[in-house]
């Protein structure tokens, strides 16, 4: 619909029925999709234009529908059975790519999409413009240095996104649904140390925190939206070995609580976090980190942290 478009004001969809139709069929599209809470937000627009009708036999259908909608909310929750989709950053670099160069997106794709079918589907379509010796993959998530680059060759640096929020945000995005709907901002880590090395010791071993802010919010009538605003946040190996414990934490959590029980998973989750052989588990963070009270007083806070993670992880 296009208010330009000739005698658009006088069409069909130009009128209250017309309203109610397109809103239904949207209902029934969202419904498809399986996004059944986005049904119910719809059909509030839609029930009191019928009630003020006395159309008691729409009303009948639409509540139905809704019935129907929130059962499947319920069955996808207790199943966890939801796929909603898998983020992916992409930047495009090289003169090649015209307005591109330079320019990062966020792709949408299937939820099961693992990183080499996208970076294979990406590769092999540039490979069709520029030709395929000419197109290259970058595999890292590292910063990108063009003055390393060839200038004839077209760069592609693809990189696995996660929808980030901030912890007041966490209060209102309590369900699945809500953690992946509405998302306009992505983060993705890149571990790096000191010598130029990516991964090292746990003493010597940093992390960088991009976090990236798309012109628009997923899901959208487009797959590709571009990024508008980057912040990257350094965090010390005391902070990666504070955020690595919550992690643990939350995993050993939701083992636990998991409704049915699942004692392969449970058995997975503690083998991992407190297995003796786990190189950089928890044994080994708090011998490099707990041992000895920081020489340094602006580290007494993350030793305190820490300290308190463990007490947490302990107790679970």
């Amino acid at each position: 619909l296009s208010p330009d478009e000739d005698g658009i004001c006088s069409g069909r969809y130009f009128s209250e029925s017309g309203l109610v139709g397109l809103l239904e069929q949207a209902a029934e599209l969202f419904s498809t999709g399986g996004l059944y809470e986005t049904v119910n937000e719809v059909y509030k627009i839609v029930i009191p234009i019928l009630e003020a009708h006395r159309d008691f036999r729409k009303l009948t259908l639409t509540h139905s529908k809704l019935q129907k909608a929130f059962d499947s909310i319920i069955n996808k929750v207790l199943g966890q059975k939801r796929m909603f989709g898998t983020y992916f950053r992409v930047g495009f670099y090289g003169s090649k790519f015209g307005d591109l160069d330079e320019q990062e997106f966020v792709y949408k794709e299937p939820a099961i999409t693992k990183l080499p079918e996208i970076s294979h589907r990406l590769e092999g379509f540039y490979g069709q413009c520029f030709g395929e010796d000419a197109v290259e993959v970058i595999k890292d998530s590292a910063p990108v240095d063009k003055r390393k680059l060839d200038p004839n060759k077209a760069y592609i640096q693809i990189t696995f996104v996660e929808p980030y929020f901030d912890e007041y945000e966490m209060k209102d995005r309590v369900t699945y649904f809500e953690k992946n709907f509405n998302i306009c901002r992505f983060m993705y880590t890149t571990p790096f140390t000191m010598d130029g090395r990516p991964r090292g010791e746990l003493s010597e071993q940093y992390k960088r925190n991009t976090i990236l802010t798309t012109m628009h919010a997923f899901p959208y009538i487009k797959t590709r939206i571009s990024v508008i605003q980057r912040e990257e946040f350094i965090l010390t190996p005391i902070e990666v070995a504070i955020e690595d414990m919550r992690k643990k934490t939350q995993e050993l959590t939701a083992a636990t609580n998991q409704e049915p029980p699942d004692a392969k998973m449970l058995q997975m989750v503690l083998q991992g976090s407190v297995g003796a052989t786990v190189n950089q588990g928890p044994l080994e963070v708090a011998q490099v980190f707990l041992a000895e009270i920081p020489a340094d007083p602006k580290l007494y806070r993350h030793h305190n942290k820490l300290r308190l993670c463990f007490k947490e992880f302990i107790m679970r």
